[in-house]
């Protein structure tokens, strides 16, 4: 039996501009993005420097990213299963929100007073939350609790539903979950029943256009790509006065976003290393 083969694009870059180069990676359709520097097993170019390794879906995919860089990637692949799990190792208990913490299934956590524990498996699912667009939009949700009291979320584009599940922790009555990855929307409904949540979640592959009901908070944590020319179908899920939180965000991104969503007003736009939360609000 023919093991799997998975693209992969090597960067080496400087370690004070891996970040930057992490996000470009992600603009290009990285599905993830590992640096590899002296505090890994797998070492980089030597002191200062770092090797990033970005999976990608296809092998096309992969070699437009490498054409897009230049000279400092290139192409390679991983051959079979094992490696999808190595993250495990480093995927550890970690406070997301004020008082929430998501910890993986793997590793026991015995929580604090007060604080809620959300038992996270992102399985075939992008979203960990370990990654600064999540722990954006997370914040924004902490900082808006009072609007999530017994009220109705929608997450366009969930992963792994964690931002749903926040929502939920901090009060929301139900979240309303979608994204176009059927495997997304397996992994959402599997973590819901984790936390005892599957009775006030809905997980399906239904479009944004598609969705009928109207929330005080809509999450959308995808990538600018994708905000901008859906802008019309999201704003219209937003309830009078309420909050829309767009991330997946680069920081010089931020103009062309906003710009895509006249009707809605600014309300904060908070960045994290290379990434931003745009926080709209709604008439109403």
């Amino acid at each position: 039996m023919t093991e799997p083969r998975f693209p992969i694009v090597l960067v080496d870059v400087s370690t004070d501009d891996a970040e930057e180069m992490g996000a470009r990676l992600f603009e290009l359709g990285a599905e993830g993005v590992e640096e590899r520097d002296d505090s890994t097993l797998q070492k980089g170019a030597g002191g200062g420097r770092a090797t990033l390794v970005a999976s990608f879906a296809t092998p096309e995919e992969a070699a437009a990213a490498r054409a897009a860089i230049g000279d400092a990637a290139r192409l390679d692949e991983i051959v079979g299963d094992a490696w999808r799990d190595a993250w495990k190792e480093h995927y550890r208990p970690f406070e997301v929100a004020p008082g929430i913490v998501v910890r993986p299934p793997w590793t026991p956590y015995a929580p604090k007073e007060g604080e809620l524990v959300l038992e996270l498996e992102p399985g075939r699912a992008f979203g960990t939350g370990l990654h600064e667009t999540t722990r954006l939009v997370a914040g924004a949700l902490a900082r808006n609790a009072a609007a999530l009291k017994d009220a109705l979320v929608i997450d366009v584009g969930t992963g792994s539903g964690i931002l749903a599940f926040i929502a939920l922790a901090l009060g929301a009555a139900r979240a309303v979950c979608v994204d176009i990855d059927p495997d997304a929307v397996a992994v959402t409904r599997e973590n819901a029943a984790r936390n005892a949540l599957a009775e006030r979640v809905t997980a399906s592959t239904t479009a944004a256009a598609d969705i009928t009901e109207r929330a005080p908070i809509v999450l959308a944590n995808i990538e600018a790509k994708a905000l901008i020319p859906m802008a019309a179908d999201l704003s219209r899920l937003v309830s009078p006065g309420g909050l829309l939180l767009l991330s997946g965000v680069l920081t010089h991104q931020r103009d062309e976003v906003v710009a895509a969503y006249p009707a809605l007003e600014v309300v904060e736009s908070p960045a994290m290393g290379e990434w931003i939360l745009i926080s709209l609000r709604a008439p109403g």
